[in-house]
């Protein structure tokens, strides 16, 4: 069998068991999986928005409907608190757990993380071309998320790479912004955006009541425990209806002004999406990583 022959196997199968799924998910679980990972044609992992059943974006024929409308006015309302786990935490006694993605998805190896994560990390910088992006970081609550971004951050991972995904309430019932493929081109053409990713995955580390309203960020995932390289930043409330089932990793301190700016520019409509869900709906306004660090 080719690989094209392959590649449409694959996609078909894909496609049934979406349906499956969607027959027999209650309606929150599949606004829920909005946000997984990207299951494309080659396979599932590493995007946030992919196996899901709700609408994709607009019609490309309507030039007004291609344009996203401006976020609602309570879409930059304050952030609620993300609580905190139950429980002390001994950070000499935090470990983490990588392990290869087996999955098939195209993947920038890097090599894995070490098992013992820096405690002290505060803070994430995410440089891009409108300026940057400063991040608090939920470090006692997802050490190891935290701990596999500032691995990837000093493998220069995620340098000169773009957000490929923009969400919407029009496109899709949800406010957010998608970073993290190293393999993306997010100019709404490429049918993959939104499959790249470490090479690796990782355990959730979720707490219970956390809601994701504007500002937050979170890490995208494949499915339970299947957290990759990619991330996502909420940007309106109507994300926050999600359940917690992606894990936190902090909060905006700065640079909302420029994701709002970026939410407002609107959407472009990728008709070669082979999720068939919107995964690869690239903003408008071009978002590119200069650099990331974490400190």
């Amino acid at each position: 069998m080719s690989g094209e022959d392959r590649q449409s196997q694959l996609a078909r199968e894909h496609k049934e068991r979406q349906a499956q799924r969607a027959e027999q998910a209650p309606p929150k679980t599949k606004r829920n999986a909005l946000i997984g990972a990207v299951v494309a044609a080659v396979v599932v992992v590493g995007g946030l928005i992919a196996a899901t059943t709700l609408l994709g974006g607009t019609d490309k024929a309507d030039p007004a409907a291609a344009s996203s409308p401006a976020p609602s006015d309570s879409a930059l309302a304050p952030l609620n608190p993300t609580p905190a786990p139950s429980g002390s935490v001994n950070p000499a006694k935090v470990t983490c757990s990588y392990k290869k993605d087996t999955s098939g998805s195209p993947a920038k190896k890097v090599g894995m993380p070490p098992s013992k994560p820096n405690m002290k990390l505060k803070t994430m910088t995410i440089t891009t071309n409108h300026g940057d992006v400063v991040i608090d970081l939920l470090t006692a609550q997802s050490p190891c998320a935290v701990n596999s971004l500032a691995f990837l951050a000093s493998k220069n991972f995620y340098d000169n790479t773009k957000c490929h995904r923009l969400a919407t309430p029009e496109n899709s019932g949800l406010g957010l912004l998608q970073c993290g493929d190293p393999q993306a081109k997010a100019d709404g053409k490429n049918p993959t955006d939104g499959q790249g990713s470490s090479g690796y995955v990782f355990d959730d580390e979720l707490s219970a009541g956390v809601q994701y309203v504007p500002g937050v960020v979170a890490m995208a995932n494949g499915g339970p425990n299947a957290n990759g390289s990619q991330f996502w930043i909420s940007l309106s409330n109507e994300t926050a209806q999600l359940d917690p089932v992606y894990t936190p990793v902090g909060t905006v301190a700065k640079g909302m002004d420029i994701l709002d700016k970026i939410f407002k520019g609107g959407w472009i409509t990728n008709p070669e999406d082979i999720t068939g869900d919107g995964g690869s709906n690239a903003p408008k306004i071009p978002v590119i990583i200069k650099d990331l660090k974490l400190s």
